[in-house]
């Protein structure tokens, strides 16, 4: 099944301390009147949960064509309170996502970049593929997207994988294989990483999602 065609742009938006919320809502505002004016859509924000600073706010938006996403962060970033520190990343799908359509639901998202040799990204994304149906029906959880970064050096490959597992203890539980069928999906993320020069990730709750909102204080 052919992947969505879209342009992506990750942002990472810094607020004021403590205006993280602020943030948040003039991107599901504001933000997203100037997104949609400029042509494209807010595919989803999240806040920090562990691994990133408070008061920081990560956002996709997704774009029909490459000059379109690389100007997002200025269409975006206006419409924003004064921040800190604003940075994106352009990005295109590899095997996920499938459609445009953007998660909706509450849940622990983790952010997990790779880099690797470009010569492995075959094999790399071979081995995605075969864990992904696994690792979903066992844990309830959901792989959102694979993007690949735009630019970076040459000969490297630089990706982001996008998860939604229900809550943190998931997380834990994802970890540590019950039986043989688990144990392969396991074996299949380890040589995957094994395949990569650096992996680093960090998680993030919903702040777009469409059920239930997160109220804990987790930074």
């Amino acid at each position: 099944m052919p992947h969505d065609a879209g342009i992506y742009a990750l942002h990472s938006f810094l607020a004021q301390p403590v205006g993280w919320e602020a943030v948040a809502e003039a991107v599901d505002d504001a933000g997203r009147k100037a997104v949609t004016a400029a042509g494209g859509a807010v595919y989803g924000a999240w806040r920090s949960q562990i691994g990133r600073p408070r008061d920081l706010v990560t956002v996709i938006t997704r774009w029909n064509d490459l000059p379109s996403a690389i100007s997002a962060e200025h269409v975006l970033a206006d419409a924003l309170p004064t921040l800190r520190q604003a940075h994106t990343v352009v990005m295109t799908p590899t095997l996920r996502p499938l459609t445009a359509e953007p998660p909706i639901r509450q849940g622990n998202f983790a952010f997990r970049s790779f880099t690797l040799p470009e010569t492995n990204l075959g094999e790399f994304l071979e081995l995605c593929a075969g864990a992904w149906p696994g690792f979903e029906s066992a844990y309830d959880s959901q792989i959102i997207g694979m993007w690949r970064h735009q630019g970076g050096l040459e000969g490297e490959v630089k990706c982001l994988l996008l998860t939604r597992r229900p809550n943190l203890a998931m997380w834990e539980r994802s970890k540590i294989p019950e039986n043989p069928e688990e144990a392969e999906v396991r074996r299949k993320l380890s040589r995957r990483y094994d395949l990569c020069t650096d992996t680093d990730v960090f998680t993030t709750t919903l702040l777009t999602a469409k059920d239930t909102q997160d109220k804990a204080r987790w930074t």
